[in-house]
């Protein structure tokens, strides 16, 4: 068939081309073509957002290259790591008032010490985590550490919150590594704002008080029950110790390991690791908060330790305090109490389990309970503290 012009009908390459025919098919083609030129534009835009985001993240940490320069000058006096895979993780709360943002929370207060330090084990196979607090005023041999200016301390036996003062997170380092036999793989510092920061980014952390605070030494007040502490809050929760339990140090470090375990339930009840929408507050303050050994000083490196948390169940992630009492010349100061604190060591070493309980509270904390019988093999010791799973009130 033909047209009035004489044309084939089916076989034009102009408007009235038929709608099976070439034109449709080169139509289509450009349609595809521009869709997906427009999804590469798209993906790449994304990749951009995506990669200027990383690299954000990442220049947010501090590498503590001082640290580690420090450690190799020592690194022949290290202990050894006996299992590989295990791993262990310092984790320092620093009391320094530099910065804008710390300075409110004591004036004329100089230098930097360890307000909180945590050591942190990871089993190998990456099945349990176990936190062990150890107490700021324990007496401890301190090495010669490198100070700030350059000049080198003398070894002396101090609290332990001095090695921090004299030669930060190095010196704290090598002072954990004599005291526990333990080697350890990597470091974290957090300061005042810093804690802050990360509470507010997940909206808040929920405690349960037994009975209202007011503590003005604190900035704390706060009713009975169920109280949702925002960043300035949690942080006098933690530092609090006239006002809330009984004043010692050894209560205040249980309330911090206590809120620890909220906080790690709140950021995986709220499926935060699941939402880049929250997610991305955190690690922004998470990041931006952080001095860490230069391994850990990205994303990469802070991802594959989480990679390694993120399943481990709460019941799993365990608390204690290292095995002390009071200092035999001063009963403001505290020692360890052995052969128990060896004992725990020992394990943590071995990668082998701690088991903690609530019971015998009235013991020396920290101190090993549940002895084997005389006639037979004794059983893995079990030493007080709790699990993450225990930081709710009943």
């Amino acid at each position: 068939m033909t047209d009035t012009a004489g044309r084939p009908l089916g076989t034009g390459r102009g408007p009235g081309a038929s709608a099976t025919g070439d034109g449709l098919i080169r139509r289509r083609r450009r349609r595809l073509r521009n869709s997906a030129l427009g999804a590469a534009a798209l993906l790449l835009a994304a990749a951009g957002a995506g990669w200027a985001g990383y690299a954000r993240l990442s220049a947010n940490i501090t590498s503590d290259e001082a640290a580690a320069a420090e450690l190799a000058r020592y690194e022949r006096e290290r202990p050894t790591a006996l299992v590989r895979g295990a791993q262990n993780i310092l984790l320092i709360g620093s009391d320094t008032r530099a910065g804008e943002a710390n300075r409110e929370y004591g004036k004329g207060v100089e230098g930097q010490r360890s307000d909180t330090t945590i050591l942190l084990h990871l089993a190998a196979d990456r099945t349990s985590a176990t936190a062990v607090s150890l107490p700021r005023d324990l007496m401890v041999d301190i090495p010669s550490c490198r100070r700030e200016d350059g000049t080198r301390g003398d070894p002396v036996f101090a609290m332990f919150n001095h090695a921090f003062e004299v030669g930060g997170s190095a010196c704290t380092i090598r002072t954990v590594e004599k005291l526990t036999g333990i080697r350890v793989d990597h470091h974290m510092v957090l300061d005042f704002a810093g804690f802050k920061e990360i509470v507010d980014a997940v909206d808040g952390v929920e405690v349960c008080l037994d009975k209202p605070v007011d503590d003005k030494a604190a900035k704390l007040r706060l009713p009975a029950g169920r109280v949702t502490l925002n960043g300035e809050q949690a942080l006098g929760y933690v530092r609090a110790r006239k006002s809330l339990g009984n004043g010692s140090d050894t209560e205040r470090m249980e309330r911090q390991q206590r809120f620890l375990g909220a906080l790690v339930d709140k950021v995986r009840g709220d499926d935060v690791l699941l939402n880049p929408v929250k997610l991305y507050p955190l690690l922004d303050a998470a990041t931006s908060a952080l001095t860490t050994d230069p391994e850990l000083a990205s994303l990469r490196g802070l991802y594959q330790l989480a990679r390694g948390l993120r399943d481990i169940p709460t019941g799993q992630v365990r608390f204690l305090t290292v095995p002390r009492r009071s200092y035999v010349y001063d009963a403001n100061r505290d020692q360890l109490v052995e052969p128990e604190a060896e004992k725990l060591f020992g394990r943590l070493r071995a990668d082998q389990p701690v088991a903690v309980t609530r019971e015998n509270s009235q013991k020396v904390p920290g101190e090993v309970t549940g002895a084997g019988a005389p006639d037979g093999p004794s059983p893995a010791p079990t030493f007080h503290g709790y699990t993450a799973a225990e930081h709710t009130c009943a």
